[in-house]
Parts: structure tokens; sequence; C-alpha cells
């Protein structure tokens, strides 16, 4: 009898245990929409980085053709039925400090759109190479924290073809940080996007062309988010154990108490 209401107990913390994490995951979904959906926005040109806190990164970049001939100044065909030139993705994107990891491609909207991830041995070194000339990088200690400094000018001088586009694309850049942020610019205005450790900053495609400045910074502490985690379920663990033990312990005595064929 014990044993079948120590297993009783068990299941009914595991459903409790389910319920919560369902409960987290709403809550994020509907802070995701309380932010104005930006999760699932799209985007003609987009930079993902993210920050380790000696300073390495891995970088994404999501962009149409079309888009990444205007602003950073490539020559790829950009006509829908055009070969995707893979080796001239990668040899664009590969330099002493970066390396190239993964080149794909997509269509949307009747454009191909190329996909490229990359890491970067140092990100205060990645403004020296083409493809993120246009930005200048800091990544400093600042006090008792963090400072990372972003600032993003002029585009490639080259002519956009922008028959394909209707005036409302979007351009991004989002942040990965790897601890807690403390302080971030909110120059990009409502459009500026906090969720946990990421920032995001929005810039319509045609302020990108113009080449209008777009003021990336954030301050962090200086304590990794993963190590506060680890040491968050480390203590979560010790006390779900603990409960369970002293449950089954319950149990146990219980059922002494209560004698046999009780």
């Amino acid at each position: 009898m014990a044993g079948k209401l120590s297993l009783y107990y068990i299941i009914a913390m595991m459903r409790i245990s389910r319920a919560v994490v369902l409960i987290l995951v709403a809550l994020a979904a509907t802070v995701g929409c309380s932010n104005g959906g930006s999760l699932f926005r799209q985007y003609e040109y987009e930079e993902d980085i993210y920050l380790a806190l000696d300073g390495t990164a891995t970088v994404y970049v999501n962009s149409s053709v079309p888009a990444l001939n205007a602003l950073r100044g490539t020559a790829l065909d950009a006509s829908p039925s055009a070969r995707f030139d893979r080796d001239a993705v990668k040899k664009f994107y590969t330099a002493p400090v970066t390396h190239v990891t993964q080149v794909s491609q997509s269509r949307r909207s009747g454009r191909r759109f190329v996909h490229v991830r990359l890491n970067v041995d140092d990100v205060r070194r990645l403004g020296a190479t083409a493809p993120f000339q246009w930005s200048r990088y800091e990544f400093r200690r600042d006090g008792d924290q963090d400072l990372y400094r972003q600032t993003v000018g002029a585009p490639a001088a080259k002519n956009a073809d922008t028959t394909s586009w209707t005036g409302n694309e979007l351009v991004a850049f989002r942040l990965h940080l790897p601890s807690k942020i403390t302080y971030h610019t909110n120059n990009a205005g409502v459009d500026n996007y906090m969720r946990g450790n990421i920032l995001l900053w929005e810039q319509p495609l045609t302020a990108r062309l113009k080449g209008v400045p777009l003021l990336l910074d954030a301050r962090m502490q200086t304590e990794s988010i993963l190590y506060r985690t680890l040491m968050l379920f480390g203590v979560m663990f010790l006390v779900v154990a603990a409960t369970f033990a002293i449950v089954i312990v319950a149990v146990l005595r219980s059922g002494k108490k209560k004698g046999p064929g009780v």
C-alpha cells in the first residue's frame, strides 16, 4: 500500500512539473506577442551576433541577393533563375578573423535569399572585413560591467536594384548577449525589442540604403548567463530531489504506523 501511495505522489509531482513548464512556455509566447511579434518578422537583410564574454562570436547573415549587392557591394546575380554561387558567397565572407561554417539559400517573394553562418575570433576586428566594414565594433570592460557598442554607417557605394521592393522592407541587427543586460540604447524607437538577453534594432531598408547611422549600445554583467542558469538548475534539482525524498519517507512512515493489512 505504501509503495502505491509513493508512486501516486511521484506521478502527481511529475504532472505538476509538466504543468509549470507549459505555463512558462505560454508566458514566453505571450511576451513575444506583446513585443510586436518581432520573432516572426521577415527582413530583407539581417545580422545576428551571438557574443561570448571572451570576445569570440558566431554571426548569422540572412539577406536577399539584391539587398546584399546593394548594401555590402557583392556582385551576385540577382535573377531568381540564376545559379546559386555558394563558392562566391563563402569567399566573400572568409577572412583571417572569420571562418565560414555554413552557406545556404532559400526563396521568398520571388527573390533568392542567402544564409551564412561564420565564427569570429575577435568581434572587435570584425569591422576590418569587407562584409562588416560598415560597422565599428567595441567590446571592453567599463567599470564593473562589459560594454558592447556597434555603430553601423553607410552601405557599400553601389546603386540598388529596387524593382523587386515595395518600400516597406526592413533591415535588422540582433544581439544575443552572454550575460544579463543592465542598459541598452533605444535609438530605434518602439521597434527596439528586448527579450531576455536578446536585443533587436530595426531600420527601414530605405534608410539603410541612405546610410542613416544606427547605434547598437549595451551594457551587461560580467558573469555568464549560462553559469547562472546552471547554478539555478542545480539548486532546483536539489530542491526537487529533497522534496521527493521527504514525500517518500513520509509515505513509508505512514504505512508502517498503520501496520500491515490496513
